[in-house]
């Protein structure tokens, strides 16, 4: 399964998000009025209006995180960061087995986001589910922390038991379209960048970090 985990927001940057979002009860609504026809019947959720003040300022922050950040920058090769929205669940919500549309209004969707911004202790349930054809892995992450996956995976997110689940979402279109040829660049980008690091620049070196960007520009739209 190929996917990453991060820890994006330190505490002091989630409890800042997290009281903005407290101060907005009016600014909620059901999240069925933002899926598909097939979404829709399996969602059950609250997410706050992506037009509402708050949301935007919320979102130019996440997004700022998460491109200044090298790690994610190597793994998405991000091209653009969209749909981002808060959604809360409250005991008994949860979102059934679904798969993210190829296509938004706000882009194309290659990958998929999800940010933990609720201490686990303060919910039972609410675990990120998600599927390939062989496995199926289950994510309950601290606060703060940060899971990207392909939006080619069917995922759910399992009944709230207890408590209450906040986390942010959103979607990257990459450069790259392939999983397969993301997930090369990203280990040649690591190995070199690891090799940089112990032993310093060499002629070799200059080598791969040419081929890396070659087979970028070659495969990248």
């Amino acid at each position: 399964m190929n996917y990453l985990t991060h820890q994006l927001l330190n505490a002091k940057e989630t409890d800042y998000i997290k009281k903005e979002l407290e101060k907005e009860n009016q600014s909620w609504e059901d999240g069925k009025n933002t899926a598909g026809s097939h979404a829709a019947q399996v969602k059950n959720n609250l997410q706050l209006k992506r037009k509402s003040d708050i949301s935007k300022k919320l979102s130019l922050l996440i997004k700022e995180k998460i491109l200044n950040n090298a790690l994610i920058k190597s793994f998405t090769l991000a091209k653009h960061i969209h749909g981002i929205m808060f959604t809360k669940y409250s005991k008994g919500m949860s979102y059934g087995s679904h798969i993210d549309n190829a296509y938004m209004s706000s882009g194309r969707a290659d990958l998929s986001f999800t940010i933990f911004l609720s201490e686990k202790s303060q919910y039972e349930g609410g675990e990120l589910l998600i599927e390939n054809l062989t496995l199926e892995k289950k994510f309950r992450l601290e606060r703060g922390g940060l899971i990207i996956y392909p939006s080619t995976y069917l995922h759910s997110v399992k009944e709230v038991l207890n408590g209450e689940r906040i986390v942010c979402v959103g979607w990257i279109e990459s450069y790259i379209k392939s999983i397969e040829e993301r997930e090369y660049l990203f280990d040649l980008d690591a190995g070199a960048r690891s090799l940089l690091a112990k032993h310093g620049r060499s002629d070799e070196l200059d080598l791969i970090f040419k081929s890396y960007s070659n087979l970028l520009r070659i495969m990248g739209d």
